[in-house]
């Protein structure tokens, strides 16, 4: 497998651990102190640098650190909508298409060079 696909496997895996440690105490520990849920999120978050710290490593064998920020707010983006609408029942709204489009310009203005051979 390619260093980029290994990379951006891990960074998705990375992201669901980490959107659960940011967000998932909302819903699941919202009744209990806010100290308790950041030594949760903290327990998720130890999970979720065992593969983005990897990730990064590996991707960066062949992408610039740039390219990797770019593909982790992809990621994230791709990650978190879904985690929004399905886990926390947040409705879905076009703000997040024109966000998702944002994206796609940086992550055009980042690997131009590469799509160009530049």
């Amino acid at each position: 497998m390619k260093p980029v696909a290994i990379s951006v496997l891990l960074l998705v895996c990375s992201n669901i651990f980490m959107t659960f440690a940011w967000y998932a105490h909302l819903k699941e520990l919202n009744h209990k102190p806010w100290l308790i849920a950041v030594f949760v999120s903290w327990g998720i978050a130890l999970l979720e640098y065992c593969f983005q710290v990897p990730a990064n490593r590996i991707g960066h064998t062949v992408l610039s650190v740039g390219h990797l920020k770019i593909i982790q707010e992809v990621v994230t983006l791709a990650v978190f909508v879904p985690f929004s609408v399905w886990y926390l029942r947040e409705p879905l709204k076009l703000d997040y298409l024109w966000a998702g489009l944002c994206l796609l310009g940086a992550v055009f203005f980042m690997f131009r060079g590469k799509l160009t051979g530049a």
